[in-house]
């Protein structure tokens, strides 16, 4: 049975969500705190993580941010439950690696369906280890990208889109897929998001970045 941790301060909201993730089939454990979380992580890894930004003594954002930036732990898929609703808050927690995100108050079927629906992608990630584009390699085990055997860093999102490009080889992804896909199916921001990330995609692969194409009015292919 896949474990679901639950980071949240709120007694109410975490009973909440273990309640119905219970009924749906999965087991949970609750964090009141970053520090305990951190302990139990040590010890075994989740399938998904529901973190709350709000925290009592490490902030939601920097929790992310250290798990992205840990090799054990990156992979990791999260679900990102904030009371804030500003877009700020929301495009920083996706370009650090948050997977999804939902904002309180929440339903309790609305929860269920995006936990299901991003572990169905996790697992249909690890169906594949690696994947090739003439000198790009992608290896999802580790989340490596190496261009003519290079190292070449990608942020989260940054490996998230190229690899969604790469595995659709000389598929067209319209615009509104990518932004689904990537920073979630109801992310409201502006669609400008997506055009930088290319254009910084593109520098950091160098010569390879041509295997990026802008289809225009449509969207973007690798080929």
């Amino acid at each position: 049975m896949q474990v679901i941790y639950v980071v949240e301060d709120d007694a109410n909201i975490r009973e909440i969500e273990m309640f119905a993730l219970k009924n749906s089939g999965y087991e949970t454990e609750g964090f009141v705190c970053a520090a305990d979380f951190w302990q139990a992580v040590r010890t075994q890894k989740p399938a998904l993580i529901l973190l709350d930004i709000m925290l009592p003594d490490e902030n939601g954002i920097v929790l992310l941010e250290r798990l992205r930036s840990d090799p054990v732990t990156k992979a990791l898929p999260v679900i990102l439950v904030t009371a804030k609703t500003t877009e700020i808050d929301k495009v920083r927690g996706l370009d650090l690696g948050a997977d999804d995100y939902i904002t309180k108050p929440f339903g309790v079927m609305e929860l269920i369906s995006r936990v299901k629906a991003l572990l169905r992608r996790t697992e249909m990630s690890r169906g594949m280890d690696t994947f090739v584009l003439d000198e790009i390699v992608l290896s999802m085990v580790n989340r490596s990208c190496m261009v003519s055997g290079v190292p070449v860093e990608l942020t989260y999102k940054e490996f998230e889109l190229l690899a969604l490009l790469v595995r659709n080889t000389g598929n067209v992804l319209t615009r509104d897929c990518l932004m689904e896909k990537i920073w979630g199916f109801d992310f409201k921001g502006e669609s400008r998001t997506l055009d930088v990330h290319i254009k910084t995609l593109r520098k950091k692969l160098g010569e390879a970045g041509r295997h990026i194409k802008t289809k225009r009015n449509v969207g973007y292919l690798a080929e």
